[in-house]
Order: structure tokens, then sequence, then C-alpha cells
């Protein structure tokens, strides 16, 4: 499943940077990242169900995620879909929002559902704005934005959280 969600995100950019020869690939490209997002939702799932929980899948799954929205996101900045400055602004801010709780927990602190940006929030906010990207296409260069103003503001709730975390020990 963790392979499979990787290949839609995969074919999620490629619908990105085809997006000028056939506008319909921008609802291509929206649906294959809800997909993505699918697959990578009951991929642990599955693997809980059937026994086949390990640290390489739960390694193979992060390490996934993270190529799948430096992918997707990159592809929307290359096909200049979005400013460049907001793009790169959103692939920072999404990698970080994973370092960050991966940075915490790895010390002890939990980080589930701490910040307004989960992936699953920033996936569905993406899909969104592409699929309304394809009646306006500003919308997906507005959306981008957003994508990087709440990602990077969900790291700095991480950092509050985890600080205040630390103070308590």
């Amino acid at each position: 499943m963790t392979i499979l969600g990787l290949a839609a995100s995969l074919a999620a950019a490629w619908c990105y940077l085809s997006w000028r020869a056939n506008p319909v690939c921008l609802l291509g490209a929206a649906a294959l990242v809800l997909v993505s997002g699918f697959l990578d939702a009951i991929d642990g799932i599955l693997a809980r169900k059937t026994g086949r929980v390990s640290a390489f899948g739960g390694f193979l799954d992060s390490i996934s995620d993270r190529y799948s929205d430096a992918v997707v996101l990159g592809a929307v900045v290359v096909s200049g879909l979005c400013n460049p400055v907001w793009g790169l602004a959103a692939i920072i801010g999404s990698m970080m929002v994973s370092y960050a709780r991966a940075r915490a927990e790895a010390a002890g602190v939990s980080m589930a559902s701490v910040g307004l940006a989960e992936r699953a929030e920033r996936m569905l906010l993406l899909v969104a704005v592409t699929f309304g990207a394809y009646f306006r296409l500003e919308l997906l260069d507005y959306g981008i934005a957003l994508l990087a103003l709440i990602a990077n503001l969900t790291v700095l709730q991480r950092a509050a959280h985890f600080y205040g975390e630390m103070k308590k020990r």
C-alpha cells in the first residue's frame, strides 16, 4: 500500500506537470493526491489488522510520505501553478511538520493531533484547491500560499508544545 501511495503521488506530479497540454490533468492530479492519501491512511490499518506491523514498515511509510509531499508540491512549483516562494515555503513547511514530530517523539513527547495542519489536512487542502484550479487557476496559487502558512504555523505550534512539555519535566 505504501508503494502504491507513492506511485499515485508520482502520477499526480506528472499530471501537474502536464496541465498546460491538457487542463483536465488538474482534475487527475487532485484525484491522484486523494488516492495517495487514502492509501496512506489504510496502509497502517492494514498492517495492524494482518499483524504485519514492523519498524521498517513505519520507517518506509514515513520516508514515502516525505517523498510524496516533495514530489507533488515540487511539481506544482515547477509547472508554474504557484508563486515559487510560496511553493518553496510549502515544501519546507511540510517537511518540517513531520521532522518536528519525529524529533519530539524521539525525545519522548507525543505530537499526536498537535497543530493545525497535519498531513491529511494539508493534502485535503491541496485536493480542494487543485479541483478549484480547473475552473479558476489562481486558486492553486492562493491554496499553496495558505498551505505554506498553515504548515509553518503547525511547526511553531509543535515547537511551543514541545517546549511546554519539556518545562514540565
